[in-house]
């Protein structure tokens, strides 16, 4: 049995055909900042909010929490439950994230977490948890299933060095041609045949490729299928990180937000871990 079949397919907000440039961010990370200069690179292409879709973890390592969740809920763009959304809502202890126990990444999400849990509002954990797990639409004759790490597995990682089967394992298992994803943190786009896994990066950290830029997408219909845009995005990174640092929330986030390099490289695989520091 393929491990995308082992599990449910978890139900999903149907958007229907959408016409037009769609924009994709993931991973907002309580990045106020950032989040701000999604909206307005949305807001400069003409891309409306409904026309954005973002693909969980809006909560992570920076230090405006409640903000930005304020900010996605009321901006009226299509969001979907990512680990962290579903770790709040339930009152959990931890991310549940998915990173290894006693890693850095494990030690150093003890405190952004906590952070988080503490300035949010129950009425933003309830929105959270009231969020779809999925959505599916069409563009430009395809299929696509928006998820937040795997098809079933909601903090499953999937990077671009992982063989051809998993993708389409997870595909098969979406009934999708395209899947698009985040939670790996690392913009990238697969081509299986004719189909595609597709993922934009993260909004509010950047990809570990010595730059501060952040990352979203946008996705054309063309002909028979779909274009994706990859979009670095520039916004005051050094502000962001001194907020981070005013809360006491961890260095080696604050200094990944200026020098686009990971404080931790326990969740990649060798071919992305290669490329630490080289700009994208």
């Amino acid at each position: 049995m393929s491990h995308a079949a082992k599990s449910p397919l978890p139900p999903a907000r149907d958007l229907g055909s959408v016409d037009g440039p769609l924009m994709i961010c993931g991973g907002a990370n309580s990045n106020l900042e950032a989040f701000t200069a999604m909206l307005a690179e949305a807001d400069r292409r003409g891309i409306g909010p409904s026309h954005i879709i973002h693909t969980g973890d809006v909560v992570a390592y920076c230090a405006d929490p409640e903000a930005t969740t304020e900010a996605l809920r009321s901006s009226g763009i299509h969001a979907i439950k990512g680990n962290v959304e579903a770790q709040l809502a339930g009152g959990e202890a931890d991310c549940g994230c998915g990173f290894g126990e006693g890693s850095v990444c494990s030690v150093l999400s003890q405190a952004w977490y906590g952070f988080a849990r503490e300035a949010l509002s129950s009425e933003l954990c309830r929105w959270m948890g009231a969020l779809p797990q999925a959505l599916t639409l069409r563009l430009g004759g395809k299929r696509l299933r928006v998820v937040h790490g795997g098809v079933t597995e909601i903090n499953r990682y999937l990077f671009a060095s992982l063989p051809d089967d998993i993708f389409n394992d997870e595909l098969d298992a979406a009934g999708a041609d395209v899947g698009v994803g985040g939670h790996c943190g690392l913009p990238f786009t697969k081509t299986l045949g004719d189909r595609q896994w597709h993922n934009s990066g993260a909004l509010g950290l950047p990809a570990n490729d010595g730059t501060p830029r952040v990352w979203v997408s946008v996705l054309h219909a063309s002909g028979d299928g779909i274009e994706f845009e990859p979009v670095p995005l520039t916004y005051d990174h050094s502000h962001a990180a001194q907020k981070m640092r005013s809360c006491g929330l961890p260095e080696g986030y604050a200094q990944a937000l200026e020098t686009g390099l990971w404080p931790s490289l326990d969740i990649l695989p060798p071919r992305e871990r290669s490329r630490t520091g080289i700009p994208i």
